[in-house]
């Protein structure tokens, strides 16, 4: 009786281990893999597994994929097919709910991914579907001086698989109160951009920005505008996009220091003036994974006045993040600010570097 049940046990387990065990890859030197194939490109394959994360594969080394949920099998002639996956004699089986089975040549496998994740990106819905970070760095001294420093800086994108939405702020406060209390540095940066994508290489964008810079008199300054971009890099380590279009800037100088104008005799004044006009927006971003826990940014924009060509700003960033644990990791930034046509007594460059926390969330 006891050995009856051990072998119905047996049975049992065998029978729901594909359930149990997930997808399984065997591979041509007799290896056999468990895990959760995340996607594969038709040259690699990735499976998540509970020991050691994701591990990739060389496609050509698969020999047996068997997989009971749905996934989304794209060919190398633009058919896109899903259901449950098996291999056999050198061929995909997809077990599609409106064709049956249909069979498909490994080496015209395109891209194999998992169709609920596919369905989670193409309708995330406005709420769900975000991740980013916030930075936090803080300085404080005291004795010979005392100065204190705060950047805190928010970024939030909520990406699908045909647009893009980005949303950032970011500001830096430094203060001298020994003596007569000063400000060193205020600078708020702000923005929203929306991008959609035409065809897989070119996306059109929108979006807005905004900055008040305390040090160049810079009360507020907004552009709005929109152009075409190019996917020039797309891959799982390094995007790089090309950007080019038109926006319209307002911005205003005023609450300045007193200044002296070339006038006999010297008068005193304040400086203040408003500034309206069309100005090219060409620029580039570079995203790049460095490893598994460093993401190095970049990005460079160049707005020449359209109504002064001798007039422009320019805006340079260079940035990574290291990632500690999950959602805890450290963050180094530099900036460049450019002005051609700052108000008297202000630089045209604001060189920015900010180091410190980066917690990072995704919903």
């Amino acid at each position: 009786m006891l050995r009856t049940n051990r072998l119905v046990a047996l049975v049992v387990l065998l029978g729901i281990a594909p359930a149990l065990f997930g997808d399984q890859i065997t591979l041509k030197n007799g290896d056999h893999l468990s895990g959760k194939i995340v996607k594969s490109d038709g040259k690699t394959l990735v499976l998540h597994t509970d020991f050691a994360g994701d591990v990739t594969i060389d496609f050509k080394a698969v020999t047996q994929i068997t997989s009971d949920k749905e996934l989304r099998v794209g060919t190398s002639d633009k058919k896109t097919l899903i259901g449950p996956i098996t291999t056999s004699d050198g061929k995909i089986e997809v077990a599609t709910k409106t064709q049956g089975r249909v069979d498909v040549p490994l080496g015209n496998v395109a891209v194999i991914g998992d169709q609920a994740e596919y369905e989670k990106l193409e309708h995330p819905g406005w709420l769900r579907g975000w991740n980013g970070g916030v930075n936090l760095g803080f300085s404080l001294a005291r004795g010979n001086s005392e100065t204190s420093n705060l950047a805190l800086a928010i970024n939030a994108i909520h990406p699908t698989l045909n647009d893009k939405t980005t949303i950032y702020l970011s500001s830096i406060d430094t203060k001298n109160d020994l003596a007569t209390p000063s400000t060193v540095a205020n600078l708020v940066t702000a923005g929203l951009r929306y991008d959609h994508n035409l065809n897989p290489r070119t996306f059109a964008f929108v979006g807005a920005d905004f900055m008040s810079n305390a040090l160049q008199d810079l009360d507020l300054r907004g552009a709005y505008g929109g152009g075409l971009g190019y996917h020039a890099i797309q891959s799982d380590s390094t995007t790089l996009d090309f950007l080019a279009g038109l926006n319209y800037t307002h911005e205003t100088y005023s609450n300045g220091p007193l200044v002296t104008p070339v006038t006999v005799p010297p008068v005193y004044t304040s400086y203040g003036v408003t500034h309206r006009f069309l100005a090219l927006t060409l620029g580039e971003e570079l995203t790049h994974k460095a490893g598994k826990t460093t993401v190095i940014t970049e990005k460079l924009y160049f707005y020449p006045d359209m109504s002064d060509t001798g007039q422009y700003r320019g805006e340079f960033g260079l940035g990574t993040a290291t990632k500690i644990s999950k959602w805890l990791g450290w963050q180094n930034q530099f900036s460049d600010i450019y002005v051609s046509n700052p108000p008297l007594g202000t630089k045209k460059n604001d060189l920015i570097l900010t180091t410190g926390l980066n917690f990072s969330f995704t919903h």
